[in-house]
């Protein structure tokens, strides 16, 4: 599988309430945790021949702190930090759970939401040049994770159990085509 153009995407809600069911570490979209509208926005890569999502983090205090390493990296506008990549939360996807994310200004938007499209636009900028080391560090990660064996005890209790998540997105798609195998079979 051949690493496509980096775009920004979104993901299916219903699909990340089926991961965080499977695995604590998936970033929470609960109402419970004041996270219902949180937008999953992020990017798509291969990782380990398979699709995956690296989400954007919003900058906090602590990040400034923090170097980068091979679960987090910083996003820079120059020299300010404009997000973060959290590769410790990246999940696997599939066409049927994402779809691009439009950052184009729309004339409804509120000023926020301008604001918003226009930082995802700049960090989108930013992971372009650097997708190459975008990919190898999302590889490296996932090969620490999945086959150190049990070699960095505390990377894998930061990062998501992708071998799990794997099988979850497996299961997924399944129940989705069989639900529109039954609702096509209705229709006609």
């Amino acid at each position: 599988m051949e690493q496509n153009r980096l775009d920004l995407y979104q993901i299916d809600m219903k699909y990340i309430r089926e991961l965080s069911e499977t695995d604590d570490k998936v970033m929470s979209v609960l109402p419970q945790a004041d996270k219902e509208n949180r937008p999953f926005v992020g990017i798509m890569i291969i990782c380990a021949g398979k699709k995956y999502y690296i989400p954007f983090g919003s900058p906090k205090p602590k990040h400034l702190f923090m170097k980068n390493n091979v679960d987090f990296t910083k996003i820079y506008d120059g020299d300010k930090l404009s997000g973060v990549l959290n590769f410790n939360n990246m999940i696997p996807v599939d066409e049927n759970v994402i779809k691009v994310f439009d950052f184009r200004p729309d004339e409804n938007d509120t000023v926020d939401v301008r604001q918003y499209k226009k930082l995802c636009a700049k960090q989108l900028d930013w992971c372009k040049k650097h997708t190459d080391h975008i990919v190898k560090k999302a590889n490296k990660l996932y090969y620490l994770v999945t086959e150190g064996k049990g070699t960095y005890p505390e990377l894998i209790k930061r990062c998501c159990n992708f071998k799990k998540l794997e099988a979850v997105l497996e299961k997924y798609i399944n129940i989705s085509a069989s639900e529109n195998k039954i609702q096509a079979v209705y229709e006609n």
